[in-house]
């Protein structure tokens, strides 16, 4: 069987924009890097029901989203001064598209239209105090994706906070809860259980995992932080991707610096993880990876070596299995099944 993934990219040195690659589940092994569409570094990427393509964008020192259609003809993009976003999701119930920028420390909506081209519909800056690292400098919004029970969850590895919001039906955003990590943990993305009730908060500066407990009021409540590294690393290492299996018993994060996929047992119905592999990616800077749609494969990306790596995975106990590796990829942070 073989199953098409996206891969979206900086365009610094080589990628022309975003990417397609075949995974061929039966050879184990991945294949046929094909160039999609050309686009200024359209780093993540996100897809909707109808098929269209939403990326990030730049187009003239101006950031922000752009739209395609399901033959990856552009559509439209939406943009304002200054730096691009880092991170964007699709809202199907609401029609709306969701934004992280970085460098401004701002979340954007957007209103996804019947001829699915985009249009603005609010933004939202964080003035909350920052963290201690020199890395947090202001706030920078790294995540802003759905919850299950329909709000939006940001986070902000400037401000240390994991931020919930009500979106109206027009796109705008009421803030109901703030969660705030501990000082320095820089939170750049988060998954959710499959039952709702947990969330895992990585944190980039801090190379944790935090576990949290999720209520209907739209608040997190700490449970544990567990390292994703080993106790006797010292050297540089930042949190990036952080993943979850469909059954909620495995949790993957991967760390740039040390350059490996970290494999969490999940336990306590979710309220408890527990470190029981660490993998090298065989490469540099691990930026992003993805499970594949049967779970029996992770496409891992390391951004500066411009190389992938496949990994088989036991669905019984979890643990990760290098089977295919410097497979040719340029600049890829985004792995998109």
């Amino acid at each position: 069987m073989t199953t098409k993934m996206l891969l979206g990219t900086y365009t610094r040195r080589k990628s022309e924009g975003v990417y397609s690659l075949e995974l061929d589940t039966d050879k184990k092994e991945l294949r046929n890097l094909t160039l999609l569409t050309k686009e200024n570094s359209p780093t993540y990427l996100a897809v909707s029901k109808k098929k269209n393509l939403y990326t990030v964008t730049s187009i003239d020192e101006r950031g922000g989203a752009a739209a395609y259609n399901g033959q990856y003809e552009f559509i439209n993009a939406v943009t304002e001064e200054g730096a691009p976003l880092c991170y964007i999701a699709v809202d199907e119930n609401r029609q709306l598209a969701y934004g992280a920028n970085y460098h401004k420390g701002e979340v954007n909506v957007y209103k996804i239209n019947e001829d699915d081209s985009l249009t603005a519909s609010d933004a939202i800056f964080h003035q909350e105090a920052t963290g201690p690292h020199a890395n947090q400098d202001k706030a920078h919004v790294h995540f802003t994706d759905l919850t299950p029970d329909g709000r939006l969850v940001v986070c902000d590895l400037g401000t240390d906070g994991v931020y919930t919001y009500d979106v109206s039906t027009e796109g705008k955003l009421t803030r109901v809860a703030l969660f705030q990590a501990t000082p320095g943990t820089g939170p750049r993305h988060l998954v959710f259980h499959p039952d709702g009730q947990y969330a895992y908060i990585f944190g980039e500066l801090a190379n944790t995992v935090t576990v949290v407990a999720y209520d209907t009021t739209g608040a997190f409540t700490h449970i544990q932080t567990i390292s994703t590294l080993p106790e006797d690393f010292t050297e540089f290492s930042g949190g990036a991707a952080i993943r979850i299996s469909n059954d909620g018993r495995f949790l993957y994060a991967s760390n740039r610096g040390h350059n490996s996929i970290a494999v969490f047992a999940v336990s306590d119905a979710g309220a408890h993880v527990e470190l029981i592999q660490l993998i090298s990616t065989e490469g540099d800077h691990p930026r992003d990876f993805a499970l594949d749609p049967s779970e029996q494969f992770i496409v891992c990306a390391n951004q500066n070596t411009d190389n992938l790596s496949l990994y088989e995975r036991d669905s019984k106990n979890g643990t990760l299995t290098l089977v295919q590796k410097d497979v040719y990829a340029p600049e890829t942070v985004c792995v998109l099944f």
